[in-house]
């Protein structure tokens, strides 16, 4: 029997060897393990989140998901679905399981390789903070001494917190508190058991056990973590047959779909975003994607889905004024029934935006079209086909012609069913502002940020046309002009020789004109040859300098006469901030976006504290000419070239509409005493955007039904009338309108005593005749003087020198 104690011997003296050169191994690795500062001061990498004034979510930046939560948060069935996957002896081994090394050593004996590792949740620890993933038995070992390091310095419910938060569970997110939003749009404390066994079966493999990509083997997944926490006895049997019934592959798709229609309704705030990340950027370089840091903005949900609402509309029904142009691309198909796999693959990279979703034709004729749209066929009848009936006929050129293989829009309207549609190719843009402080309320820069990230609110420098004009007038108020100045509106031509350059003959845009004209009635008519003649009267230059007051570059708007019909150059946002000067009686403010700032530790360490009208803001132009201003554009709503906002049913709202030569930019710039908006419309590369597009056709209504929301419920506010304001004749002598009291024409002088008894005895019956043919009003009942518009016969143009102009 000795021959058999032998190869016992061996292998006994192979174990003591293979132990001691571990032991000698350990012993000198163990002073060159790193150090656990990185566990001990655990700052993860959480992303730059960006939300709204009542915190909503709207952007979100960085390469790892992540939301860090504390050990006490994380509800028991989430641990235990953990445990049970991951460690169900964490809390009774020091970092090491032998009973789980033994039988993981067994196994790849067994199978010839190295496919188990029996890494308990330390080791794991060790290995995502400090090791690579390979699989070596060197890395094994730092792995070994690394977890019982950690052992002796961290306690359980630390290491379990640590790993918790930092581990990779698929869809960029780190961390179960993120896995749960992107998995299914929920908190910690939301999931349900079936839910928690499921994110609790990805740290094995998440690209594998991934529910949205494959719900099979996430499902089968599901079911074993199930069968292990029964097991281990942290649920009963109850519990385990009723989560069962929901760990199917159809259940975890129903759940994840549901789950991304819920984020896929999120607050459509992209430019707001991009703008409070490029703050961020400015502020702590690259690092910012990794801080945690939390911007709250100005803006509201409200207001943001009601501008964007506002806006998307408004550019769609502009887009069906204009026709349809024709499917994006066409494929070949093969005859007959195709695989949805092709199919998919012939939409390809097409992807959706927002509503309007790709589509793909399988058969079209002017009654019906059938297209094929990621696993399902729509058909489109009646009113759906309108908008392209002239391209389902047998005559539409074949470039342009729904036909079989086309890639196409369609849209779900809802109760009326499909409709097909195109994208647009014009812009728009719209931003507005508390008139008070200037925090942004909503802003939306564009049609889809996903298709052109250029914010057009910010950056698109365009000619204001008409909408510049509010400023013109306020400064003729400055000079001794009123609403009821008046000056005439007849045509104006402008020779070479005067101009400098080629000869300019503006026109009004109705191609009318009506003679002496009051101010009040130029500006809500939009008069082109009222302003012109008015900025002559008050010099280019002047109005130059005192469009500084609105925040305007002076470099931007030459001391030309075409700066009375808005030929410089603004931006929404300058326009926003030029118009609420207006609205809040004469202050200066800055629009902002970002209203505050934290850390990742919650603690504030920025705070945007804007100058406030009336307290500590600049005043840059008298009340008197503010209330006089917001007193002419009410009558632009009320009987000028915006009464289509006379639908909001308010007497506290004013503005101006704007068109620019060619149809090439559209704007409408209105507000009520604390709300100002902007609307824009035109193309990112100027063009024509069609006869008839102006201000009031393409902008006014988005302008509209975002107001109709943002003000819905508010009540009306009146602008007290400020002192230093009379009411005299206008220069026509048709009503009387208010004027600087200091400017007013002086009251007649006292009528003599002898006088007034020769009158009395005299020739009362002829002075009581001629007194009933004074207009009624009060007192001076006698017409003032030509106002310093009209007291002097301007000159024939020939013989003026007025400002050069470059039209």
């Amino acid at each position: 029997m000795r021959w058999v104690l032998y190869p016992i011997a061996a292998l006994l003296a192979l174990a003591i060897l293979g132990i001691a050169t571990l032991a000698a191994m350990a012993f000198f690795a163990w002073p060159n393990l790193p150090a656990l500062d990185t566990l001990t001061d655990y700052r993860p990498r959480v992303p730059l989140r960006v939300y709204t004034a009542d915190g909503h979510l709207i952007g979100e930046f960085g390469e790892e998901r992540r939301d860090v939560v504390r050990i006490a948060e994380v509800p028991s069935h989430l641990k235990h679905a953990i445990l049970a996957a991951e460690d169900e002896r964490f809390y009774e081994h020091r970092g090491i399981d032998p009973l789980g090394l033994a039988r993981a050593a067994l196994a790849n004996l067994s199978s010839g390789g190295r496919g188990q590792g029996a890494s308990t949740i330390t080791m794991q620890v060790a290995r995502n903070f400090f090791l690579s993933r390979e699989k070596t038995y060197n890395r094994k070992l730092y792995e070994i001494l690394l977890s019982l390091k950690i052992e002796q310095n961290l306690g359980k419910d630390q290491i379990l917190e640590l790993y918790i938060n930092q581990i990779f569970l698929g869809q960029r997110a780190y961390g179960f508190a993120a896995a749960a939003r992107a998995y299914y749009g929920k908190t910690l404390e939301q999931l349900t058991l079936p839910e928690a066994a499921m994110l609790a079966g990805l740290p094995k493999a998440p690209s594998a056990f991934n529910p949205i990509v494959n719900p099979a083997r996430a499902a089968v997944r599901q079911q074993y973590v199930l069968r292990r926490m029964l097991e281990a006895g942290f649920i009963d049997d109850a519990q385990y047959q009723h989560a069962l019934a929901f760990a199917t592959p159809k259940q975890s798709q129903r759940d994840i779909a549901a789950a991304r229609r819920v984020q896929d309704i999120v607050v459509p705030g992209d430019y707001v975003a991009e703008m409070a990340r490029q703050i961020a950027v400015e502020q702590f370089g690259e690092q910012a994607y990794e801080l945690g840091i939390r911007i709250i903005t100005t803006v509201t949900r409200k207001d943001q889905e009601a501008a964007y609402a506002a806006l998307r509309r408004g550019v769609l029904d502009y887009d069906r004024r204009h026709g349809y142009r024709g499917p994006e691309a066409f494929v070949e198909l093969p005859s007959g029934q195709v695989p949805d796999e092709q199919l998919d693959e012939a939409l390809g990279e097409t992807n959706d935006h927002d509503d309007l979703l790709a589509a793909l034709v399988l058969r079209a004729s002017p009654k019906e079209v059938l297209a094929y749209r990621r696993g399902q066929e729509i058909r489109i009848t009646g009113k759906g086909l309108s908008f392209v009936a002239p391209m389902l006929s047998d005559k539409a050129p074949q470039a342009r012609r729904v036909r079989r293989g086309a890639i196409v829009r369609v849209r779900n309207t809802g109760k009326d069913g499909w409709e097909l549609a195109q994208l647009p190719e014009v812009q728009a843009a719209l931003v507005a502002i508390d008139s008070h402080s200037g925090a942004v309320r909503a802003l939306i820069g564009g049609f889809d940020f996903h298709r052109n990230k250029f914010n057009h609110v910010t950056q698109a420098v365009r000619q204001p046309g008409s909408s510049f004009k509010p400023f013109i007038f306020s400064a003729a108020l400055d000079r001794q002009f009123g609403p009821g100045s008046v000056l005439e509106d007849n045509p104006l031509y402008y020779p070479a020789g005067v101009t400098g350059s080629k000869a300019w003959e503006p026109k009004n845009y109705d191609g009318r004109y009506a003679g002496p004209m009051t101010l009040r009635d130029g500006l809500a008519r939009s008069k082109n040859m009222i302003s012109i003649r008015l900025l002559e009267k008050i010099t280019p230059e002047y109005a130059r300098d005192y469009l500084a007051r609105f925040g305007f570059d002076p470099a931007q708007n030459p001391p030309y006469l075409t700066m009375a019909l808005g030929a410089g150059a603004a931006t929404p946002w300058q326009m926003a901030a030029g118009y609420a000067v207006f609205a809040n009686g004469g202050y200066r403010v800055d629009p902002f976006v970002v209203k505050e700032m934290y850390d990742g530790s919650g603690r504030l360490i920025a705070r945007t504290d804007p100058p406030v009208a009336g307290q500590s803001a600049a005043r840059v132009i008298d009340e008197r000419n503010a209330w006089l201003m917001d007193s002419m554009m009410r009558d632009v709503v009320q009987r000028g070239t915006a009464t289509r906002a006379r639908s909001l049913k308010r007497e506290d709202i004013a503005g101006k509409t704007g068109t620019t030569n060619d149809y090439v930019d559209a704007w409408f710039c209105g507000y009520n005493p604390d709300l100002v908006a902007v609307s824009w419309v035109g193309h990112s590369q100027p063009r024509n955007l069609g006869k008839g597009e102006t201000g009031g056709a393409a902008a006014l209504p988005i302008w509209i039904n975002y107001m109709a929301s943002a003000l819905e419920g508010a009540p009306q506010v009146e602008l007290p009338r400020p002192e230093g304001l009379i009411q005299v004749q206008n220069g026509l002598g048709t009503r009387q309108d208010w004027q600087y009291a200091e400017y007013a024409p002086p009251a007649p002088p006292p009528v003599p005593d002898w006088l007034r008894e020769m009158f009395a005895n005299d020739s009362a019956p002829a002075m009581e005749a001629e007194s009933e043919a004074i207009p009624p009003g009060p007192a001076p009942l006698i017409l003032p003087p030509p106002s310093p518009a009209r007291a002097q016969a301007p000159a024939p143009v020939e013989e003026r020198r007025p400002t050069p102009i470059r039209p």
